[in-house]
């Protein structure tokens, strides 16, 4: 079977990901993204210009492609993400001689009505301790589950994270996750509360295995997936009586909001999550009402009418 049957996109597309991939070095997550969008864009393109190589489209072509996909609701954000990953595209292709030019250089789509961040879905704290306190520790099934959930609210792991966690990545001596497998390549140690440090001892004693993965399926003895993570979760939150849209996602977002609302720095939290700035991090400002109007009123800003008043006025006033 000839490695031709295998190549998914055209020779210049391939080579571009084989440089990004083996000389760049890029992230396996970006790769994947990157490839996607070729994907999509060859679909949609092939309406506009049928036959022609994304590096041989005019300006205009992409024009059109850019109107249609406002036309069917995709978001500035990822239509600016698409734009960079066809820039690298033909840019690639304009060195190796294969076009003129780079029609999309320079170009940056800029959106008139700029989106309003959606504040992400968080349990109080209230319903985060009646979430956990739902998980029993009857059986080995059930002890894996209450774990795999208190480590994501307690540590705000992406379920992804949490998948692929091995038993080496608990630093024992500093009671810390070292997260090697994160979104972007960012590595990160986040630091295990003792409440958390206490269960997680206790759930790797009773495993009696010093390697491989920390959570295992029940039956083929396997590592977990996403939809193992996600069922824990649907499950204990039917029995803590709350709604059916918590998922996994919604304890990392509670982890960075109750981090937040409890004072913490958002240079700090943004570090914990493994985001790339703390600009990522401030959209959880918006899932706590209130709280920036309690900050503010924290500043004493005009004294009250007794405060500070002269005493050689008052004596005055009295006479």
């Amino acid at each position: 079977m000839s490695e031709q049957r295998f190549r998914e996109f055209d020779p210049v597309i391939e080579g571009f990901l084989d440089y990004l991939s083996n000389v760049r070095r890029l992230a396996p997550r970006s790769l994947v993204d990157m490839k996607c969008t070729y994907r999509k864009t060859l679909r949609s393109m092939h309406n506009i210009k049928p036959g022609v190589e994304l590096w041989k489209l005019t300006f205009d072509d992409y024009l059109a492609w850019i109107e249609y996909s406002r036309s069917i609701g995709k978001s500035v954000t990822s239509l600016c993400k698409e734009i960079s990953h066809l820039k690298g595209l033909i840019d690639y292709a304009w060195r190796s001689g294969k076009t003129e030019r780079n029609v999309l250089d320079g170009f940056n789509l800029q959106d008139l009505a700029p989106t309003v961040a959606i504040p992400p879905s968080v349990l109080s704290v209230e319903e985060a301790k009646r979430l956990i306190s739902c998980c029993t520790k009857k059986s080995t099934h059930q002890k894996r589950d209450r774990m795999m959930i208190i480590i994501l609210y307690g540590c705000g792991l992406r379920t992804s994270e949490l998948c692929k966690l091995d038993i080496k990545d608990i630093d024992l001596e500093r009671q810390e996750l070292v997260i090697l497998a994160a979104k972007g390549d960012i590595q990160r140690r986040v630091p295990i509360p003792d409440s958390v440090w206490t269960e997680l001892l206790a759930y790797i004693a009773e495993r009696k295995v010093r390697r491989g993965a920390l959570f295992i399926t029940e039956f083929k003895k396997t590592r977990i997936q996403d939809k193992n993570v996600l069922m824990a979760v649907h499950s204990a939150a039917y029995r803590a009586g709350l709604s059916d849209d918590v998922v996994p996602k919604t304890l990392r977002h509670s982890y960075a909001s109750h981090l937040m609302d409890a004072g913490v720095d958002l240079a700090l939290i943004a570090s914990l999550m493994g985001h790339r700035s703390p600009s990522e991090t401030g959209v959880y400002l918006h899932s706590l009402p209130g709280r920036k109007e309690t900050a503010v009123n924290r500043l004493k800003l005009i004294p009250s009418e007794h405060e500070h008043k002269n005493p050689e006025l008052n004596e005055e006033e009295e006479n």
